[in-house]
């Protein structure tokens, strides 16, 4: 019994090595997003106690959001043959899809009132302006990484 428990431990080993990497990886990303927004947004005191509990609470959404979409919705890309799914399971993976674009679209719109209800708009624009800034360097980043 002891042998089949180091075994089994043993082969999942590399799925926890893996999990971790990956998780390490995200928490990395996170840091150099924040450093990145800080640079950006140039943002006063005042306007730092405000800006960032609003936005890690969002960003902790968006990540509950994210957890719940992995856990129980099947997306096409692990659907490898649409041909073989019944028109049912297609309609149903195509409403899966847009219920969370609109749980997604439902968060930012909740943030963003917070956001211009809390700080000047111009610096709410800077924020945006920055996410799709640092969307597209992460972008570049990772495939210059590819390469």
């Amino acid at each position: 019994m002891k042998h089949i428990l180091a075994i089994a431990f043993l082969l999942y080993l590399p799925f926890l090595a893996s999990a971790q990497r990956g998780e390490g990886k995200s928490k990395e990303i996170e840091a150099y997003k924040n450093t990145y927004l800080k640079e950006k947004l140039e943002l006063t005191p005042e306007e730092a106690k405000i800006f960032w509990p609003i936005y890690n609470s969002m960003q902790s959404e968006q990540s509950e959001l994210r957890q719940e979409r992995r856990k129980n919705m099947i997306s096409f890309r692990k659907s490898t043959e649409i041909e073989n799914l019944s028109d049912t399971e297609v309609e149903s993976l195509i409403n899966n899809e847009l219920n969370f674009k609109q749980k997604d679209l439902n968060i930012d719109r909740k943030y963003y009132n917070k956001l211009k209800s809390s700080l000047p708009i111009k610096t709410v624009g800077k924020y945006y302006r920055a996410e799709q800034t640092f969307k597209r360097e992460l972008l570049s980043r990772y495939r210059e990484g590819k390469k």
